[in-house]
């Protein structure tokens, strides 16, 4: 069931009026405001240059449609100015905005790494002290470059069993908090890419009693408000500035966001202006409009649609459960002050008991039954169960899971390392290292010298180092053992990991 409902009004009404009254949440206004205007039969001597699609190549025509083409046109004023809305573009926000229980919502084309840097530009000030939590993703500590803010690193709980990193416990975050009051926020990645969730509105309050703003990454959460058997997403818990990845479990396209405002601590006008330093100023109206229609689906969909995909998800755990040598964790296997509950969209399926690394599973799967999973670790791989899935579609890949470890189960593996190092030195701040002279060395060499590059696997792309720490041997073993394993190296220009690009000493 939605946690939150709606009523019936003229969202344009309700904004002019600025009444809190509930709006028709009926109507995709951007949406509709287009195919307006492509019906009008305006002859365009504007932009794009394929003028409507007239000049659009037929593989084009074929990707996009002639529909869609007329209806992929640039900032005019039928169809409002996203940096300063006063139409159809502020009418679709502040409908997404009610939506989710938000003070306001932008809609952002350049995909939740874009949503972040605007939530961060907005909060942070160059030289302030952020709490950050070290598994963050690499947009987080492209965030701090950008801000030129401090980070103050929180180590979040690593469950052994799982192979993977939990959530930031309260004590750890009240810790931080006392060690350094003068910090103005505290990111936090909820849930995190593996559906956990722990006690953020705990965190919140810390955050808010010491005067700090509770910036979250909720990348994958953007269903969570739509099933009372989920857990409560993040502006319901406290968050002021929350970036959301509208396409990775709901349905608008790839590179669509929001970012979502609630409460006084950070203004309406510091994210529009933040906003507008990341973002295009050609934003990509169809992009846009997807946005719009994916509320629209939400609130007229989305509880019948969620609760299915949790209902198909809960099933699909307990037959994996009943394989022998693999492994689907549940809500329970991990309680721990690092982990409160689970998105059951999630299913991280442990495979080292049939003798596969994640990354060599994944490989199986693809090759031998056409599945694509969405991460693939030491121990696992990882599917996303959402609102678009069917009983068809999720018996096909239980099927499938149980013909693998029939096929292609062996001896099981014996358990690595698979947590990242423990906390490093940071020498030099994220935004001076990237500044500062670089040279390449051996990686082997690079012992006690400070990273000139960030490192990760991805997905779920959290970087082992970045640049301004020291790079430790605990950190060389880690990358090599997880390379090894077969994971994707990224960021890094030498995927090899043969050599690394270093500060220049002076």
């Amino acid at each position: 069931m939605m946690k939150k409902s709606t009523g019936a009004i003229s969202a344009i009404d309700a904004i002019s009026a600025n009444r809190k009254m509930p709006m028709n949440q009926n109507v995709a206004p951007l949406a509709a405001a287009m195919k307006a205007y492509a019906a009008s039969g305006a002859i365009a001597f504007h932009t794009p240059g394929h003028k409507q699609g007239l000049g659009a190549h037929p593989m084009l025509k074929n990707l996009i449609t002639d529909e869609g083409l007329s209806e992929e046109v640039s900032i005019m004023y039928e169809l409002d100015d996203p940096f300063h809305p006063t139409g159809c573009i502020k009418e679709a926000e502040a409908l997404a905005a009610e939506l989710y229980g938000a003070d306001g919502a932008q809609f952002m084309v350049n995909g939740t790494t874009g949503a972040i840097h605007a939530m961060m530009l907005a909060a942070l000030h160059d030289g302030d002290a952020v709490i950050v939590p070290r598994n963050a993703h690499r947009s987080i500590f492209a965030g701090l470059v950008l801000t030129g803010a401090v980070p103050v690193y929180v180590a979040p709980v690593f469950d052994e069993r799982v192979g993977a990193m939990m959530g930031m416990t309260t004590k750890s975050v009240a810790e931080a908090a006392g060690r350094h009051g003068d910090a103005r926020a505290v990111v936090a990645v909820y849930p995190t890419y593996y559906g956990v969730t722990y006690d953020l509105e705990g965190i919140a309050e810390i955050a808010h009693a010491h005067d700090m703003a509770l910036l979250v990454d909720e990348a994958h959460g953007a269903h969570l408000k739509f099933s009372r058997k989920l857990p409560d997403d993040a502006l319901a818990l406290g968050a002021d500035l929350v970036a959301m990845s509208t396409h990775k479990l709901l349905g608008s396209m790839t590179q669509t966001s929001m970012l979502m405002r609630r409460g006084e601590r950070i203004s309406r006008e510091d994210v529009r202006r933040a906003s507008a330093i990341v973002a295009s100023t050609s934003p990509n109206y169809l992009l846009m409009a997807s946005l719009d229609i994916a509320r629209y689906q939400m609130a007229t969909e989305g509880e019948a649609r969620v609760e299915r995909a949790v209902r198909l998800s809960n099933w699909a755990r307990e037959e994996i459960n009943k394989i022998d040598g693999l492994w689907c964790f549940g809500a329970r296997d991990i309680e721990s002050d690092g982990a409160t509950g689970l998105d059951a969209a999630k299913l991280t399926v442990q495979t080292i008991g049939v003798g596969y690394s994640g990354a060599e599973a994944e490989k199986i799967l693809r090759r031998e039954y056409g599945f694509e999973c969405e991460l693939c670790d030491a121990y696992n791989v990882m599917f996303i169960i959402s609102m678009a899935d069917t009983e068809e579609i999720v018996t096909k890949l239980v099927d499938g899971l149980r013909d693998f470890a029939a096929r292609f189960g062996r001896e099981p593996m014996k358990r690595l390392r698979a947590s990242m190092p423990p906390m490093i030195t940071m020498r030099m701040t994220p935004r001076e290292a990237y500044f500062a002279p670089r040279e390449r060395m051996a990686l082997d060499d690079a012992v006690g010298r400070v990273s000139a590059e960030e490192v990760a696997f991805y997905p779920p792309g959290i970087p082992a180092i970045v640049p301004g720490e020291e790079i430790t041997r605990d950190v060389i073993e880690y990358l090599r053992t997880m390379a090894a394993r077969g994971l994707h190296v990224s960021g890094i220009d030498d995927t090899t990991l043969e050599t690394i690009k270093v500060i220049k000493q002076e």
